[in-house]
């Protein structure tokens, strides 16, 4: 293994009163955690021949770490990622501490149960961050923190919480933690702890060479304070007698391999092992030590040594002013036969050694699931943690009323990525609604049309900054009154972000209403913490822009295709493409207005409590101007009350073909061919035109704006869901017959991938050909790309000949 640094913590000598009972404590934590495994796996019915799993030796090596945090360290008020593998050890203290029914430990990983890793949304105790994989729930309470220290600063101090996370060692191979941990929101924050489970293993194998030179070099250079828990009292002990130093040397010298090698050895072969190539004074400085006492000296790492890990923690509470990381060095599978064995990841006990477990803690089939003795020490300790760390109901949050637009209407061409800019700094003049508006961007926040909204609020910084320069467009005044949160370069931290501020109701008790802006083609760069936000519950509004080969002169690099279907098929996401100016007014102070009325996760094991379904707005807009005539000719003829509804809904007719083109109706003839032309977003002025051409060859064209792809797509999922359900014919939804009343062949067109408005056709009984972007991009004009990619009128016109050939179009 690596040397240690300076920082090194040694345990606490004499042992405190006290650490008797935490052993006790964390001796029944693995078991029950271990248990819980076993009992979903081998005594609850596989009815479908799949393995359960549930990480056994993940579990046990954070089993010190974890119970020092909670029976000893933690305060109500902190929140705390707990390492997804690292799942039934969490449960086993909550369940210690009284907040889980014990029905639940028998349910792991079944249907109502026990998740598989925490989840704040599904689990039924108390889960302050979800975790998986690839380190997202690692990185959540640092941007927990700066959404704290917003918080803080705009609202007023709340009481302090520290923001732990739990995370392993092979997490810290994924990128976006140290996209995380560089960057400039990050800095500074002197509430986080990460205590990394540096057992050294990863999923296949002993990892070969030990890097924790490299990472805590990383660490250093982005600022943190770092400490190392190597070593635990017995090994401190042997180093501090005569010539203990050959010792430690040698371990500190010794391949990560060979250590690893030596956990499945005792007695002399464990003696050879380690003396293996070593100096000839560590034979003197072992001869001391009985062959049966070897194992135990040589395995007493500082990860399993409560109080070194106390220790830790508390110099990392004294360091105010940058986050701290914590390597705690552990044997996964701690407390196992399985410890350190390579493959132990996935592996389960045996019934055997489930038994002889249970035997060698005390316990027996009849009290295995019992809880601690409160007439115990050790019971009267968790009871006494219980009680302090239980969290009071929180009052919900007042809710946050917005205005049902703010009147952005325009009389000239104009992009909706230019309007979302513009009702933004709308309502940050409105003072019921201002202090909770917060933005953030990855280093794009004047190409996405924030400008406006910074130059009214200001950016965030912690401490006021001096400005070097002078720009007579854009005021970039820092300070800890802005509202402008600026990243890095960092779409992953974007989403991470947001997803916090989503959730700050819960974690830090103020509501707010977050929105973020990024190039549309990076929502997929960010995608992973996206996903990670939806999951979580969090509600919040992010718009990608520019977005499609509307941005043509960029090129294809820069053209954002597949988005669409990200924005449609991503649970607890409502995805909106508007054309127009008026649409999005109504549309985003419908966003916000949810995000800032609608109830919040609970954490508890509810999910959306509002019912909504709505979760956080996507919205994908454009820098192509548009004419707004046509959608104010529809407003006349609608009206506001009836046109926002639809709106709302997903879609609205654009243009009457009949009361457009009269000649159309036939005046007491039989009608013209009827086809619908259905798009969304930058495309409108191309279908309208096509509409145009095809009234002059008779044929009549209703055209149909699609607003909300998203809603358009659930409401038709809920008739046929509710049919499936009840065995009974489906009804068209409210708002594809508003749309769309009679049943007419359909084109759709939309600056994406053509599938994903393909399925209108299906949703209404008709034959459809879908227009859409199908192939990368290049630069160009508008027009041209438009033209490669048969979004023109005229290759509107021509699907829409195919569509009334492939079913015919007559009537209204």
């Amino acid at each position: 293994m690596p040397p240690s640094t300076p920082t090194a913590v040694a345990p606490r000598e004499p042992a405190e009163p006290g650490y008797a009972d935490l052993d006790e404590i964390q001796r029944r934590v693995l078991w029950l955690a271990v248990r819980m495994v076993d009992a979903a796996n081998r005594e609850r019915p596989n009815l479908d021949g799949v393995k359960v799993g549930g990480h056994q030796a993940s579990s046990a090596s954070l089993v010190s770490a974890m119970t020092a945090l909670w029976f000893a360290h933690l305060g109500p008020d902190d929140r705390v990622a707990v390492k997804p593998h690292a799942a039934p050890v969490f449960h086993a203290i909550q369940y210690l501490l009284g907040d889980l029914d014990r029905a639940y430990l028998t349910r792991l990983r079944s249907r109502g149960g026990l998740q598989s890793y925490p989840s704040r949304t599904k689990d039924p105790d108390r889960v302050d961050f979800s975790t998986g994989s690839v380190g997202l729930g690692a990185a959540a309470p640092l941007f927990a923190a700066a959404t704290r220290r917003y918080v803080d600063a705009h609202f007023g101090p709340r009481p302090r919480s520290r923001f732990v996370a739990i995370l392993g060692d092979a997490e810290l191979d994924e990128g976006n933690i140290w996209e995380a941990v560089a960057d400039p929101a990050t800095q500074g924050l002197g509430d986080v702890m990460w205590l990394v489970d540096f057992n050294r293993q990863s999923l296949d194998r002993v990892v070969p060479g030990v890097r924790i030179d490299q990472w805590r070099g990383q660490f250093e250079a982005a600022g943190w304070h770092v400490l190392e828990v190597k070593y635990g009292r017995r090994l401190q002990a042997a180093f501090a007698r005569p010539g203990g130093h050959h010792l430690r040397a040698w371990l500190d010298r010794m391949p990560n391999e060979q250590y690893q090698s030596m956990f499945g050895l005792t007695g002399r072969t464990l003696r050879d092992r380690l003396t293996e190539g070593a100096p000839a004074e560590l034979g003197d400085v072992l001869a001391e030590v009985a062959d049966e006492d070897l194992a135990t000296l040589v395995r007493d790492l500082g990860g399993h040594d409560v109080e070194a890990l106390l220790s830790a923690y508390a110099q990392c509470d004294a360091v105010t002013d940058r986050p701290s990381v914590v390597f705690a060095y552990t044997v996964k599978g701690w407390g196992l036969p399985t410890a350190g064995d390579p493959r132990n990841h996935s592996s389960l006990l045996t019934g055997a050694q489930i038994d002889e477990l249970r035997a060698q803690l005390g316990l027996t089939a009849q009290t295995e699931w019992d809880r601690l003795d409160p007439g115990t020490a050790a019971g009267a300790l968790a009871a006494g943690r219980a009680e302090l760390l239980r969290r009071p109901a929180a009052a919900p949050a007042p809710p946050i009323a917005l205005p049902a637009q703010t009147g952005v209407g325009t009389r000239r061409p104009i992009a909706t990525q230019e309007a979302f800019g513009r009702i933004l700094t709308d309502l940050a003049r409105i003072d019921t609604v201002a202090p909770y508006l917060v933005t953030t961007a990855p280093d794009v926040a004047t190409s996405t049309n924030l400008a406006g909204f910074i130059n009214r609020t200001g950016v965030f910084a912690p401490t006021a900054r001096r400005s070097w320069t002078e720009d007579g467009i854009l005021r970039w005044s820092e300070g800890p009154t802005g509202q402008h949160v600026e990243l890095g370069i960092s779409e992953m931290n974007l989403f991470l972000l947001l997803g916090q501020l989503g959730l700050a109701e819960h974690l830090s008790g103020q509501r707010l209403l977050p929105v973020g802006t990024v190039y549309d083609p990076f929502v997929l760069r960010g995608l992973d913490a996206f996903v990670y936000g939806a999951y979580s519950g969090s509600r919040f509004v992010v718009a990608g822009t520019p977005s499609g080969v509307s941005l043509a002169a960029e090129g294809g690099a820069h053209q954002s295709t597949i988005t669409p279907s990200v924005g449609l098929e991503l649970p607890n996401v409502t995805f909106v493409e508007p054309a127009y100016a008026g649409a999005l007014d109504w549309l985003l102070c419908d966003a916000l207005h949810r995000v800032g009325t609608a109830a919040q996760p609970t954490g508890d094991g509810g999910t959306d409590a509002s019912g909504d379904g709505e979760g956080s707005y996507y919205f994908r807009l454009t820098t192509r101007p548009i004419d707004q005539q046509p959608y104010e000719a529809a407003r006349q003829r609608i009206g506001d009350v009836a046109l926002r509804r639809q709106v709302l809904d997903g879609a609205y007719r654009l243009v009457d073909a009949y009361l457009e083109y009269p000649h159309l109706r036939g005046d007491g003839l039989a009608p013209a061919p009827l086809v619908h032309l259905v798009g969304s977003g930058a495309v409108l002025p191309e279908v309208l035109a096509a509409a145009a051409e095809l009234a002059e060859e008779g044929i009549a064209a209703h055209v149909v704006d699609v607003t909300s792809l998203d809603r358009l797509y659930r409401s038709w999922q809920r008739s046929l869901r509710r049919s499936v359900r009840t065995a009974t014919l489906p009804e068209l939804p409210g708002a594809l017959h508003c749309a769309f009343g009679t049943r007419a062949p359909v084109v759709t067109v939309h600056d994406a991938a053509s599938h994903a408005m393909s399925w209108i056709g299906s949703a209404l009984g008709v034959p459809a050909v879908p227009l859409g972007v199908d192939r990368f991009g290049e630069s160009g004009t508008v027009a041209d790309l438009y033209e490669l990619h048969d979004l023109m009128p005229g290759s509107i016109v021509n699907a829409a000949l195919t569509a009334l050939a492939l079913g015919g179009g007559q009537g209204r």
